[in-house]
């Protein structure tokens, strides 16, 4: 079989390999959901590069597990592929009567809010049923805050929320000083929480943020390795102000560092 860039010859080739592939044969949704994951985020990394020769390798990876989780539950007449790409096809065309029906609407908010009224028609008990609970903390919170605005439970401007952010460091102040661990927790993440609010309100994506400032501190702290291992020193011997020069030598250097 050659490469091919229909989509028929690749779900195609995902079925020969269900068949005939030791190891693809033994897998179950569960066995590779954390996969899917990995792959997402791989995606995500690629687009955060500005890598689109990547991107397109990765939202190929994405895309297989797409046909293949349809390929394992075509096997149990679950559901085929056919199927998803029918029910994706019927959601877009239901959520955005804007443009293939004649609703009119005055702007991006007013999509925003529609689409969360067609989604509770739909069944959906609440705005927020559709974050998924596994999500990561920080984009959790800031998905539920962006549903809840749609609909209008949100804050008239980010200097409100910033009065909310500062009275939540009071709290979680007190809190280290006076309250029990558990108490400490809850106020540290009612702050975590406030943040990603102002962030939000200010066009900021706080898991974007935080990959960024992961990275800084990744390439500084190996810096500081780097220099430590020429100099002929372990990280382990070197004193915290060795390792503190280091820091604001790879913060002054000329690069993303």
């Amino acid at each position: 079989m050659k490469p091919s860039e229909k989509f028929e010859d690749f779900v195609e080739l995902v079925s020969i390999l269900r068949k005939e592939c030791p190891w693809d044969r033994k897998q179950t949704h569960h066995s590779i959901k954390d996969n899917l994951i990995e792959e997402a985020y791989e995606a995500i990394e690629a687009i955060d590069d500005g890598d689109f020769e990547e991107l397109s390798k990765e939202l190929g990876d994405l895309l297989l597990h797409v046909v293949f989780h349809s390929k394992m539950a075509s096997e149990n007449n679950h559901f085929t592929i056919d199927d998803v790409i029918l029910n994706i096809s019927e959601k877009l065309i239901r959520r955005h009567p804007h443009v293939f029906a004649k609703t009119k609407v005055k702007g991006e908010q007013e999509v925003a809010s529609n689409w969360e009224s067609i989604k509770l028609k739909e069944g959906k008990k609440s705005i927020l049923d559709g974050v998924p609970k596994h999500l990561p903390g920080l984009i959790r919170a800031h998905r539920m805050q962006e549903k809840a605005a749609n609909v209008g439970f949100d804050w008239a401007e980010w200097q409100l929320a910033w009065d909310k952010l500062n009275e939540e460091i009071d709290e979680w102040r007190e809190a280290v000083h006076h309250q029990t661990q558990k108490e400490r927790k809850d106020e540290f993440g009612d702050l975590l929480f406030s943040l990603v609010n102002v962030g939000r309100l200010l066009n900021m994506d706080a898991e974007d943020a935080i990959r960024q400032a992961n990275r800084k501190f990744d390439e500084r702290f190996r810096y500081i390795e780097r220099k430590l291992e020429e100099k002929g020193t372990s990280i382990v011997d070197a004193d915290l102000e060795e390792m503190d020069s280091l820091w604001d030598e790879a913060k002054k250097l000329n690069t993303n560092l």
